[in-house]
């Protein structure tokens, strides 16, 4: 069951927090929060030429900003955030987040979904993150000239890294850390769990790793554009 909700109904809006508590006494709900950067959101709305609902006249004399309307819209559902599984969909593209959203509607027992996402530390750390693992001690593919314009999904750099004995324990030592800790996280009620790789761009390295499905769960995968998994 989908709900559509106005943004333009503060007061409705206010009221999800405890509506979604009381749902929770009797049924399983999860919530998730698709976010991205107000660069990107300008861009989205500029591409999509829509209107921001929130978006009119301020006063007589002026026009609401669509920066002024994205910051209203964050801070109306910031309560709503706060309870919900927040993803940055900055870098996704619009194609690869509607995949994974139908993926993650299919009707399928209830588990633990690990998403992976790979990130440049030069930018930032991702804001959902539960678990950070740094990469950078790893040999830098970006040293090649070869290799430097290329990414981890590339073949080139899989087979640079795959020769590199700590570039594969460091990918174990990943998974094994995850694997093990997964069931801690189940029966603290997650229902997802974000693991995100960072090496120095983003472009190389956390890219490629790690590269094995976690067994004991379902995996959905997400980072930068591109997957952590090559497919």
């Amino acid at each position: 069951m989908a709900v559509a909700i106005d943004a333009r109904r503060g007061q409705t809006i206010a009221q999800l927090p405890q509506i979604l508590e009381n749902l929770r006494r009797d049924h399983q709900v999860r919530v998730i929060f698709l976010n991205a950067d107000t660069n990107t959101l300008i861009q989205r709305f500029s591409e999509t030429r829509r209107r921001h609902p929130l978006s009119g006249k301020r006063d007589a004399a002026q026009e609401t900003t669509l920066i002024e309307a994205i910051d209203k819209e964050r801070n109306l559902l910031e309560p709503l955030r706060a309870q919900a599984h927040s993803i940055d969909t900055s870098n996704l593209p619009a194609h690869a987040l509607r995949s994974w959203m139908q993926d993650l509607l299919k009707d399928k027992p209830v588990g633990l979904t690990v998403v992976f996402e790979s990130f440049g530390f030069k930018k930032g750390l991702p804001s959902e993150a539960d678990l950070v693992f740094d990469v950078r001690c790893l040999p830098n593919p970006h040293y090649d000239k070869a290799l430097r314009p290329l990414s981890g999904k590339d073949q080139p750099v899989r087979e640079f890294l795959e020769k590199i004995p700590e570039v594969v324990s460091m990918e174990n030592d990943i998974i094994q850390f995850v694997e093990k800790w997964l069931p801690h996280y189940i029966a603290d009620g997650r229902s997802y769990l974000t693991v995100a790789i960072g090496c120095t761009g983003g472009q190389h390295r956390s890219v490629s790793s790690p590269r094995v499905r976690l067994t004991p769960c379902s995996s959905t995968l997400i980072g930068c554009g591109k997957p952590c998994f090559p497919s």
